[in-house]
């Protein structure tokens, strides 16, 4: 799994592969903590779906991070979409950075359009693919 500071894990009373699997199973795979739940307990482990959503809360941006620093490098081009998007009748405006390889660089919804979130959108995309020091 992934690499994380033991420092995190002191205290639990299960070992960290099960809380890291636990994790991984809910934010890879459209599943529920009870599902999660579920499926561990078809393996012999007993743990109630609020014990994974504190899971998930207390280590979901810690893997997250680490997937993220393991990700291929962006490429030099990139594309911004703009897309209007109705959900439940309202219309959101969905932003996407996508870098010359297809890969997804960041995502944003909103319910209103603005130069000022877009331009906010686009330095935080840059700072994630390790732009940091460039502004608009």
């Amino acid at each position: 799994m992934m690499k994380i500071s033991q420092e995190l894990f002191r205290n639990h009373r299960f070992p960290t592969e099960i809380i890291q699997h636990a994790v991984w199973l809910n934010f890879v795979f459209p599943l529920s903590f009870r599902d999660v739940e579920l499926i561990l307990h078809q393996r012999g482990i007993i743990v109630s779906h609020e014990t994974i959503r504190s899971w998930c809360y207390k280590f979901g941006p810690h893997l997250a991070q680490s997937v993220r620093s393991k990700r291929r490098p962006t490429g030099d081009t990139w594309h911004l979409d703009e897309v209007f998007v109705k959900i439940n009748g309202k219309r959101y405006y969905l932003w996407r950075a996508v870098d010359s390889k297809g890969q997804v660089i960041d995502i944003l919804m909103q319910s209103r359009r603005n130069a000022k979130a877009a331009k906010r959108f686009f330095e935080a995309a840059l700072g994630q693919a390790g732009f940091d020091h460039v502004s608009l």
